[in-house]
């Protein structure tokens, strides 16, 4: 199981070899969130050299997403914000990709494992195909047309966000998405969700109560877990790239409150040695900084 990430900047992030097979080139990758039992990854990825792979299937459902550079999928070539997705066992013509090209790459249920195949290779369900898209060219839509997520106790469109489906998996409501907050977007309940969420700023940011997003950070959190009190950047607003492994329902929570209570006995002022270091401490990036709300001292 991916462990709870809340709240990284991948820059904080080492690199590390890329984990391709049969390929031609050279690339590394950031482990934004990495599941050690099964190989499903999070991951940013930045080629080095100009990089090819001949066709074949992946181990594991797979998408890429352009962050910049060039990315050709058998006749197709993807700039910025180019996508393109294929579950396991899917064929996926050959690939090419520019020097100095990033992306974001996902992989879901398996590991690296790619094994040459032909365009014969039949597919492991009969209603899942290769995706590739061009988000770039795709229109944003107003939560109030028709977006899966983001409406009141009331159940009314929150209004100020707009959304690009990328993918959405029919049977089990996985699905990734472009979405879009207009500048000074509010909704002010924690929410939690009956399913995972993961997301990657690309723009813009928001304050939360987890801390601050801006471009290249990241979050991967299991469900259950509550956060909100969302605030959009007043200028430059919020779009980042999101993904649930269901389709995402808000579960809200009012005057919620994080209390301890107790009398200390060998800790605090009159302990010099218990104040520093703090020897249990979440996990945070080194750009976020040490956890400073109250609740948590």
């Amino acid at each position: 199981m991916r462990p709870h990430v809340e709240l990284i900047d991948e820059k904080d992030l080492i690199w590390h070899l890329a984990e391709f097979q049969n390929a031609t080139g050279t690339a590394e990758q950031r482990n934004l969130s990495y599941d050690e039992e099964d190989g499903s990854a999070s991951l940013k990825v930045r080629f080095t050299s100009d990089w090819t792979r001949p066709a074949g299937v992946h181990r594991a459902e797979t998408e890429w997403f352009v962050l910049e550079g060039r990315v050709t999928v058998g006749d197709t070539e993807l700039g910025p914000e180019g996508f393109w997705m294929a579950p396991a066992g899917v064929w996926t013509p050959a690939i090419s990709v520019a020097a100095g090209t990033e992306i974001l790459l996902f992989r879901e249920r398996g590991d690296w494992g790619f094994d040459l195949a032909d365009a014969d290779r039949e597919f492991v369900r009969p209603d899942q195909k290769l995706v590739i898209l061009d988000s770039a060219a795709m229109p944003w839509i107003d939560v109030k047309d028709g977006s899966p997520m983001r409406f009141d106790l009331g159940g009314t469109p929150v209004p100020g966000l707009y959304i690009k489906l990328l993918h959405r998996d029919e049977k089990t409501g996985f699905y990734t998405r472009l979405i879009k907050a207009k500048p000074g977007w509010r909704e002010e309940p924690l929410a939690h969700h009956p399913c995972s969420e993961e997301a990657y700023c690309l723009d813009g940011g928001f304050d939360y109560n987890y801390g601050k997003m801006w471009p290249g950070t990241y979050f991967w959190r299991p469900k259950g877990i509550r956060h909100g009190d969302f605030t959009a950047d007043a200028e430059r607003g919020c779009s980042w790239i999101v993904r649930s492994d269901a389709d995402l329902v808000d579960w809200y929570t009012d005057n919620a409150k994080i209390v301890m209570t107790g009398d200390a006995t060998n800790w605090g002022p009159d302990f010099p040695q218990s104040m520093s270091p703090r020897f249990i401490e979440p996990v945070r990036s080194r750009s976020i900084g040490p956890w400073t709300d109250p609740t948590y001292q």
